[in-house]
C-alpha cells in the first residue's frame, strides 16, 4: 500500500473533479491518497509520500504559475519518488493533440520546467459557456471559432475521457 499525494490546480473545476476520479480509482487499488490544491496552505509535507502526482490546467494556453513555483521549489523532492504529471485542457478534445508527445501545452510546459516527470497524460477538459465570466466566454468561443470548437453560449460539454483518466490512475497505483 502506497501514500499517494495529488497536488492539482484547477481553473473551472474541471481538474479538480479528474483529481477525484483518479482517487477514486486509486483507492480501489488500497492504496492511500490525498488530494489538496495547490494553493492550499499549509502545503503537506511531501517527504511523507510514495508518489506524487500533478495535475493543471490550461488557461489561455498556459498551466498555473503556483504549479510552476510547487515544482521547482520541491524539484529534488520530486525527482526522488515516482512521480506524474496530467494537463487539462479543451485543446485535448482532439483526437491529435489528446496524447503527451503531441500536446503543444504539455510540450511547451515541459520545456518551461527542469523536472522531467517519470508518467504523463494529458486529459479533455469541461466547456461551461453559462459557467463563465463575460470576458472569459468572449474569448473561450472566440478561441473555440477559430479552432473549428462549439460555440454555442449555453453549451456545456464535458470532453474528458473518464475511461483515459481511470487508465491513467491505475497507471499511478502501479508506478515504482
Amino acid at each position: 500500500m502506497a501514500n499517494i499525494l495529488i497536488v492539482y490546480s484547477s481553473t473551472d473545476g474541471q481538474t479538480q473533479k479528474i483529481c477525484h476520479r483518479l482517487r477514486v480509482v486509486i483507492e480501489q487499488e488500497a492504496h492511500l491518497v490525498t488530494v489538496v490544491s495547490v494553493n492550499e496552505a499549509p502545503q503537506p509535507d511531501l517527504a511523507k509520500f510514495d508518489k506524487i502526482v500533478i495535475g493543471a490546467s490550461i488557461r489561455y494556453g498556459h498551466h498555473s504559475s503556483q504549479v510552476i513555483a510547487f515544482i521547482e521549489k520541491n524539484r529534488r523532492l520530486l525527482d526522488s519518488k515516482p512521480n506524474a504529471f496530467f494537463s487539462v485542457s479543451l485543446v485535448a478534445r482532439k483526437h491529435d493533440k489528446c496524447r503527451p508527445g503531441n500536446n503543444p501545452y504539455l510540450q511547451k510546459f515541459l520545456k518551461q520546467i527542469v523536472w522531467k516527470p517519470k508518467e504523463q497524460a494529458v486529459f479533455a477538459g469541461k466547456l461551461d459557456y453559462p459557467s463563465y465570466r463575460f470576458f472569459d466566454r468572449l474569448l473561450i468561443r472566440l478561441i473555440m471559432c477559430v479552432t473549428k470548437g462549439p460555440t454555442d453560449p449555453l453549451a456545456v460539454i464535458e470532453f474528458t475521457d473518464w475511461p483515459q483518466v481511470e487508465l491513467f490512475a491505475r497507471l499511478i497505483s502501479a508506478m515504482k
